[in-house]
């Protein structure tokens, strides 16, 4: 697994200017659970089919890609349909990030890898990552900037984050936390200090070999 490489994994809530990107302006290597999850249910690839098979042509768009705004409410309304959604692409995410990190990973061995997920435990991402960072905020600040980022209504908002893990329970599983619900300058002040301890974690490593 890609706990061998020393992959680190950062679970985001939904900031204006992410943890993640903040990450990337200091030259860390983030690999996008989210835009993986996107392009693993494009038209041609297998989770697409499947997805058809269970739910129907009625969550496609006019082009006939899959529409997340008609999806979305389906599986956050219904808990077993969600299961059934993530049963299809959640293994396919972890195994394309885990491709992703050990190609980086050979090239740029000593560099920090990031795996920027929102749902880290959820798709068992978080059990293959060396580290868990949670950046957490409080909950009418989640539904709020889940609301700009997504472009969903605050019941949208509510109901995706109770199908979620509760960030307390992420909170407990983590080894590093980062609280976004200050400024950006405390934001930012957490995550330099944890940025250091990744270096001297990575700096540490052994070469990899083979």
């Amino acid at each position: 697994g890609i706990r061998d490489i020393g992959v680190t994994g950062v679970q985001t809530c939904a900031l204006p200017i992410s943890v993640a990107r903040y990450y990337q302006d200091r030259g860390v290597h983030i690999i996008d659970a989210d835009r993986i999850g996107h392009e693993a249910i494009e038209p041609g690839r297998a989770a697409y089919q499947e997805i058809l098979d269970h739910f129907g042509k009625e969550i496609l768009d006019s082009s006939g890609h899959i529409d997340r705004k008609k999806l979305g409410p389906i599986v956050f309304a219904d808990p077993q349909q969600l299961r059934a959604l993530n049963a299809i692409v959640h293994s396919r995410i972890v195994a394309r990030t885990q491709e992703l990190a050990a190609k980086h990973q050979r090239q740029n061995p000593r560099s920090v890898v990031i795996v920027d997920a929102a749902l880290i435990f959820e798709s068992r991402i978080g059990g293959s990552l060396n580290k868990v960072m949670v950046a957490w905020c409080r909950p009418e600040q989640q539904v709020e900037r889940l609301m700009a980022k997504a472009g969903v209504s605050r019941e949208e908002a509510e109901r995706r984050i109770q199908a979620q893990m509760p960030v307390e329970e992420k909170r407990r599983r983590a080894d590093y936390l980062i609280d976004c619900s200050g400024s950006m300058e405390e934001t930012r002040r957490q995550a330099d200090a944890i940025y250091l301890e990744l270096r001297r974690i990575v700096e540490g490593r052994r070469p990899a070999t083979g």
